[in-house]
């Protein structure tokens, strides 16, 4: 299943692709999409990977302990999948936001291929592996958003994520929350401001 929203002019719109969280459905962040980018042509695909009934992009054995072979696969699948919509779409910019899960499979896939991304909006990512350097992330415009009291996306690997992308030479920026993993409306804000300076 995917969600997908088109322009209506026939012009070919800017990308943009979200991706849920565990146990979400591809509207999670769909209309947050085209709130904010009301003139992209939006996609948001469904995970397949069942978790117990809980929808995500790529298996794990606990909380925080990825399948690194299955996330290569989901990569590998996903890497395909944005390819295929960019070429489908005519865009030339590609906007990627996720969520939790959907933060990581983005962020895994980006780091595979810098190259299919412009921009990057990752919402309490959990990336917990020491990730390799990647000079394709240079000029890339990220934001990171994360609850300082998060139990499922420890600050200190936020922040270690942060400054790996500037270390690429990544434009990231760091929003905190004082909260955990949910999403106040600081954030939704945080966003916002980013997506539509």
């Amino acid at each position: 299943m995917t969600y997908e929203a088109l322009r209506a002019d026939g012009t070919q719109p800017n990308l943009t692709l979200t991706f849920h969280g565990t146990g979400a459905a591809p509207a999670q962040l769909h209309g947050l999409a085209q709130a904010f980018m009301p003139d992209d042509h939006v996609v948001s695909p469904l995970g397949d990977v069942d978790e117990n009934g809980s929808a995500r992009f790529f298996r794990r054995t606990g909380e925080g302990i990825y399948d690194m072979d299955d996330l290569a696969r989901a990569v590998a699948k996903m890497v395909a999948f944005i390819s295929a919509e960019t070429a489908r779409t005519g865009a030339t910019h590609v906007t990627g936001i996720g969520y939790s899960n959907g933060a990581n499979i983005l962020t895994a896939t980006a780091m595979a291929r810098p190259d299919l991304f412009d921009t990057l909006v990752l919402m309490h990512p959990l990336i917990p592996w020491d990730p390799a350097p990647c000079h394709g992330m240079a000029a890339k415009r990220v934001l990171i958003t994360a609850g300082q009291k998060d139990p499922i996306c420890p600050a200190p690997l936020t922040q270690r994520l942060a400054e790996w992308f500037t270390e690429q030479k990544a434009d990231c920026l760091l929003a905190w929350h004082p909260g955990g993993h949910g999403i106040p409306q600081s954030e939704v804000e945080a966003v916002a401001g980013f997506l539509m300076p």
